[in-house]
């Protein structure tokens, strides 16, 4: 038997260290008193460092203005997440382990004053045994944040990057520094007698699924359909181990939205004593057909789902927030919903992140988003090539390994990907751009093994763009160079998009101000004025000042912010619908069109978002949806 007990309906406090003084609850002596510097406050989880601070009233809100540099000092104190177990919950069983589904990003765990483990890895779970710790009628728990990496933003070297933990957060071209530290999904205390499943998950087939685990006793397996029983077997553990195979089952497909009805089934597999593991399933079959007229070499980018050819269009998912351990359901409902209702069927989830809660597939299984599903890695401006040390590649594997375990038996899943923009330069050389890291390059080719192994049905890209180019010039056109391309990041030419060859757009932007009200909120009335590099609210996201191509338009500077932001937001609609229109026009001849990108995660001046801040959507949304809701062929008209 086990019990399983969520630690989130516990009372927490977080309390702030200086560097090593948090260790008196190690049973670590000092030899001086070990005093917080930042006394208790009411905590819960999960929860970052920062929302609770936040809440607490020691730092400023990061979103206005400049204030996010009055919370870097946040990263260099020790975080001390307490509470206290009751006995009651430790005494069903002589096992007991501390269950962390998501720690930002590494730190100890004490119990009753021994330090238990240390944990390093922002990206996988983590499994504390609590089993030898002496129990108490209240047994104290502290999860304990070490510092923070120093710096793994937007520029860096991709080929020294070791550190498990996102990079988005130490500042991107949307995204000021607030490097999340705390607890970002369940804790949970499992008691039992060891009597129990482990490793357990589940590949799917088009009528049917695999399951594999480790069971010390048979196990019963049943699929349903609400009330009504599909499958009721008994599997031997040995068959658990190797791999338990159902197929023919009399299931209804899962499609992508707009495309048929997202049908989806109660998978549970349960031991005779109680044990059990229960996921949501839904069943496709995709398969990837050539391109019309694509080169004879190149990948194939048309994706056929349920044996109908289906055009990709949707957006590049970003975190919804800096602090994604804050993210509600409702922050999630509101884009995913927003992002169905303009028709699109798929998202990438971007490499500079992490792999999106469980949650974020349920409502991707349920309006029908495909999920292309990239690994920990991304470009990063003054080198792009992926890791080669072993190092980084062994400690690699077991995050290849967690992020399919945990989601390969979702219905929304599309395919996995090695990582955002891994690529050298054109000469062939490693440091520089413009041509996609080849499929041998280590780090990529064990990915490509462990997807094989683990989840072979689903396709594997070794980085994207992927191809002879990671990026289309006009130049070059007609010459087969141009697979899964991306860019354009800025409004092209409708010549650029009459001679477009490209197979499939993976990230196409261009930039759009965010409303007026959100920006006078958030920066002030009149204080993105002037709008140029002089305005340190615009020196922080130098991609997108937008103040030389608006002098040119008008031949002056804005009069004011409402002027400035119709004309961006204008701007921006009439680039991606150019870009959109012609790209799905030419389907079978291209495969997808995805924007960079969806919403803004703060509240940017400018940026290529397409919804804003609260998650509404800016005119070029408006513009997409009428693209995304288009047949193909009702979008053959010349590009104006």
């Amino acid at each position: 038997m086990k019990t399983i007990h969520d630690l989130g309906t516990l009372p927490w406090t977080l309390t702030g260290y200086a560097p090593e003084t948090w260790r008196g609850y190690a049973g670590i002596d000092l030899g001086a008193p070990s005093i917080a510097e930042v006394t208790p406050v009411p905590a819960r989880v999960p929860a970052s460092v920062q929302q609770l601070l936040l809440e607490g009233g020691i730092i400023p809100d990061w979103n206005h203005g400049l204030a996010s540099r009055a919370a870097e000092w946040v990263e260099h104190r020790n975080w001390v997440f307490a509470t206290s177990v009751p006995r009651a919950w430790l005494d069903h069983g002589a096992l007991r382990r501390l269950h962390c589904a998501g720690l930002d990003a590494a730190g100890w765990v004490c119990c009753n004053g021994r330090l238990i483990a240390r944990f390093e890895n922002g990206f996988t779970e983590h499994v504390f045994d609590l089993s030898a710790v002496p129990l108490a009628d209240e047994n104290a728990l502290q999860i304990i944040f070490d510092l923070p990496p120093r710096w793994l933003g937007q520029f860096n070297y991709t080929s020294l990057i070791k550190d498990w933990k996102a990079r988005f957060n130490y500042t991107w071209d949307w995204q000021p520094r607030l490097v999340q530290i705390g607890i970002w999904d369940r804790v949970t205390l499992e008691v039992g007698d060891g009597h129990e499943l482990a490793d357990m998950r589940c590949q799917l087939a088009p009528d049917g699924f695999t399951l594999f685990g480790r069971s010390p006793d048979r196990v019963l397996v049943r699929l349903e359909d609400g009330d009504r029983c599909l499958l009721n077997a008994t599997v031997e553990p040995t068959q658990l181990a190797a791999g338990a195979a159902f197929a023919g089952l009399p299931v209804e497909v899962w499609w992508p939205n707009r495309e048929g009805p997202q049908k989806t089934y109660r998978l549970t597999v349960r031991l005779p004593e109680g044990d059990e593991w229960m996921r949501t399933v839904g069943f496709k079959d995709v398969t990837w057909q050539a391109c019309a007229g694509a080169p004879a070499a190149a990948d194939p980018w048309i994706c056929v789902v349920n044996g109908r050819p289906v055009f990709l269009q949707g957006v590049n998912w970003t975190p919804i927030r800096p602090n994604y351990a804050d993210v509600t359901r409702a922050d999630y409902e509101l884009r995913i919903r927003a992002y169905a209702d303009m028709g699109c069927n798929v998202f990438r989830v971007w490499g500079g992140a992490f792999l999106e809660k469980e949650l974020f597939y349920d409502l991707c299984d349920q309006y029908g988003l495909l999920v292309w599903q990239e690994f920990p890695f991304s470009s990063s401006g003054i080198d792009n090539w992926p890791p080669e040390d072993p190092q980084v590649l062994a400690e690699t594997r077991p995050i290849v390994r967690s992020y399919i375990a945990r989601r390969q038996h979702h219905a929304s899943l599309l395919c996995w990907c090695g990582g955002n923009e891994l690529q050298g330069a054109i000469d062939g050389g490693k440091y520089g751009s413009g041509v996609p890291t080849p499929a041998s390059h280590p780090l990529l080719s064990m990915m490509a093994a462990e997807v094989a192994a683990l989840d072979p049905a689903r396709r594997y890209l070794h980085t994207s763009p992927t191809g002879p180019r990671a990026q289309a010039s006009e130049k070059e056109f007609g010459l087969g160079l141009h697979w899964d391309i991306h860019g354009p990041w800025w409004p092209a030419t409708a010549a650029y998009w009459a001679k477009d060859d490209a197979l499939f757009r993976s990230e196409v932007g261009a930039a759009g101000a965010s409303p007026v009200d959100i920006l006078e909120r958030y920066c002030g009335p009149g204080a993105l004025l002037p709008l140029d590099e002089s305005n340190p609210l615009w020196r922080r996201f130098g991609f997108w000042i937008q103040a030389e191509a608006f002098q040119k338009d008008h031949g002056r500077p804005p009069r004011d912010l409402g002027e400035y932001v119709a004309w961006s937001q204008r701007l921006q609609r009439e680039a991606l619908d150019r870009a959109a229109r012609s790209t799905k026009s030419r389907f079978p001849a291209c495969g997808g069109f995805i924007v960079w990108m969806g919403h803004d995660p703060f509240p940017c001046p400018a940026n290529t978002a397409i919804l804003d801040y609260l998650g509404r959507p800016k005119p070029a949304a408006d513009a997409l949806r009428e693209i995304f809701l288009s047949p193909p062929e009702t979008l053959r008209q010349p590009v104006v």
